[in-house]
């Protein structure tokens, strides 16, 4: 099985990662670590800098755990829900993960953009984490 985890690093990290690695070894799963940066002017240095060293750390603690795991830094020019959903097919991933923060009431409701594309366009199951 393949799964694709949508990382970005953030709070939401953690969780997400203890769930994948759930799947993983229920599945005999592979694990895709996949952070999209828009690229060209609208991406800074920095940002794919902390971006490859937040991937190494996630494929870091898979590896501690003995799950398969490779990263993937995708700087292909589009938006990341759009990116990661095309990654995901291109790839016959079997299941996407990825992490959504809600703000309120009203966000339970409507996840960001990245998450809402993902969950509207993906060819295979998605599971949010909070």
């Amino acid at each position: 099985m393949k799964i694709l985890v949508g990382y970005k690093g953030t709070n939401v990290g953690k969780d997400l990662m203890d769930i994948a690695v759930k799947h993983a070894k229920a599945f005999n799963g592979m694990i895709y670590i996949v952070t999209s940066l828009i690229g060209g002017d609208k991406t800074e240095q920095q940002e794919i800098i902390d971006a490859e060293q937040n991937l190494e750390k996630a494929k870091t603690y898979f590896d501690s755990l003995g799950i398969k795991s490779e990263t993937h830094l995708l700087i292909r020019g589009f938006e990341p829900g759009e990116d990661i959903v095309k990654f995901a097919k291109d790839n016959k991933i079997d299941e996407i993960m990825i992490g959504v923060r809600s703000r309120s009431k009203v966000g339970k409701l409507i996840f960001g953009s990245t998450a809402q594309a993902v969950i509207l366009d993906a060819h295979c199951p998605v599971m949010t984490v909070k």
